[in-house]
């Protein structure tokens, strides 16, 4: 669970506690006072602090904590679809899910020397099976670095005797200052589905993205996987970078669609933004045997 890097002065700590619910939950600090919060509830990061102490992500003051559904807020896996689409609930199953922490996982992709991390597995049950029929293995790292980056690296493997389809998302809560403050960069040029024109394929038009009104696309096959959320009020920047996830999902609902979301406040969209990497255009494919990886790196930096 935590490799503090031989021969190194990094000192990182990992400790595994309980919520209210008695839902499992991990704590990754490292020596500068950076930390990250993780349910084994649909292994979702629910805190990212950096060495200030400033939380990073979002949660709604009207989060309902229920150990059957994810929170609002933080980082939700969305697995195995982003979407509402047949029998699988919005999302997909993946965020509302028990995982268990992976105590003999097979080597990552990334090295982890001086970084403070935790492996978890989910597996799918009986009643997974009966209303998505392909037998997986999904694994996840949350790795806390010396300097305060987050890295989520989720790996799918099909376990089933014939192929199987997916999509994936990283579903991101950034808190802000204010979104009519935040702009976005990394788009332009991109095409976006827009969810709010059923779908419709657009391209973007300005140097960067900011906000006036509802918004809710997918930006597709975003080529330089570097998207930055600059807060000016807050002087800061979240750099987004990712691997194996071509889209980008943005979305905030506005003053209108907050008042009909019982669990976010009418006036929270102002503190809030999600920007997720994601494969959702084209979904992902596994042969039986075959595994997908995806890589999620979150950094934050000053800016004026």
């Amino acid at each position: 669970m935590n490799n503090s890097g031989a021969g190194s002065d990094y000192v990182g700590a990992v400790e595994v506690t309980k919520d209210k619910n008695g839902i499992g939950q991990v704590v990754l600090r490292n020596h500068r006072g950076a930390s990250a919060r993780v349910s084994l509830q649909g292994g979702q990061v629910l805190s990212w602090k950096w060495e200030r102490g400033q939380e990073l992500l979002f949660t709604s003051s009207k989060a309902i904590i229920n150990p059957l559904k994810p929170l609002r807020g933080g980082i939700a896996i969305c697995f195995p679809q982003f979407r509402s689409r047949g029998s699988l609930e919005h999302h997909g199953f993946a965020r509302n899910k028990m995982w268990v922490i992976d105590q003999d996982p097979p080597p990552f992709p990334s090295g982890s020397s001086e970084k403070t991390y935790i492996d978890l597995l989910l597996k799918p049950s009986e009643d997974d099976l009966k209303i998505w029929p392909h037998s997986f293995e999904l694994r996840l790292r949350v790795t806390l670095a010396e300097d305060g980056y987050l890295t989520m690296i989720s790996r799918v493997r099909n376990v089933n005797s014939k192929p199987f389809s997916f999509s994936f998302a990283y579903h991101t809560y950034f808190s802000l200052s204010d979104i009519s403050e935040v702009r976005v960069e990394g788009l332009e040029t991109l095409d976006y589905l827009d969810n709010l024109y059923n779908q419709e394929r657009f391209t973007e038009q300005g140097d960067a993205l900011t906000f006036e009104s509802e918004v809710d696309r997918v930006y597709v096959d975003c080529c330089s996987n570097v998207v930055a959320v600059l807060d000016h009020e807050k002087k800061r920047t979240i750099v987004i970078r990712k691997e194996g996830l071509p889209d980008v999902v943005v979305w905030n609902p506005w003053e209108k669609k907050s008042k009909t979301i019982v669990d976010l406040g009418d006036e929270e969209y102002k503190q809030m933004l999600c920007v997720d990497g994601a494969a959702i255009e084209k979904p992902i494919t596994l042969k039986p045997g075959e595994e997908w990886t995806g890589l999620l790196d979150l950094s934050v930096v000053p800016s004026t």
